[in-house]
């Protein structure tokens, strides 16, 4: 079962993730080593235009241990429980310098990279971004260790040849079910009526 805290959203609740990782991400590597904060985006590897670094959101799976399986009693009716929901990106960096420095740029970007998402592997408060904001939520953020021929079998963008990229799971995230149902009927209701004490000692 998730545990209280576990972020629940609407249908944006995917975007959100993604909004919540960029501005993490684009505080605290800029103006070192990224230059500026629009260089940092979501794109995939081979559509990455300008961007210093890219995160592409490569996969969604259901998580099945933080499922939630009771109602949700809300305004009078029961909603269904919602979509436990674990999400996996790949970020890759990349460099326009010449050949003598473009594979060290992009070391030290993956590695600050890794620094930032390390040190906020429990992601709070100001960085979170629409619904995840509202409800004073948490994301937790988990680098995924993947062998070498895992990653480049995960690297499917044509005829690109693979370039070094890391892999990070985000989660678990519920997204909300629209579905309910009404709730119980009120058919008795009790008043306890309690003496206070009082008179004369």
């Amino acid at each position: 079962m998730a545990k209280e805290g576990t972020p629940i959203g609407g249908y944006t609740v995917v975007a959100d993730v993604g909004a919540s990782l960029l501005k993490l991400l684009r505080e605290h590597l800029t103006p070192d080593p990224v230059p500026r904060p629009d260089l940092i985006g979501m794109a995939s590897p081979v559509d990455k235009g300008d961007f210093v670094l890219s995160i592409y959101l490569l996969g969604i799976r259901e998580n099945g241990e933080a499922r939630r399986n009771e109602m949700q009693p809300q305004g009078g009716v029961l909603r269904y429980p919602p979509l436990a929901l674990d999400l996996q990106y790949l970020l890759t960096a990349h460099s326009n310098a010449d050949l003598h420095t473009r594979t060290l740029d992009e070391h030290r970007v993956l590695g600050k990279a890794m620094q930032v998402l390390y040190d906020n592997s429990v992601l709070r408060g100001p960085y979170l971004e629409g619904t995840l904001a509202e409800n004073n939520e948490e994301l937790r953020i988990t680098s995924e260790s993947c062998e070498i021929e895992q990653l480049t079998n995960l690297w499917q963008f044509g005829d690109n040849p693979y370039k070094l990229s890391l892999l990070y799971r985000v989660g678990p995230v519920m997204l909300e079910s629209n579905r309910v149902k009404a709730g119980p009927r009120v058919v008795e209701r009790r008043i306890t009526l309690r003496d206070k004490g009082g008179g004369s000692s």
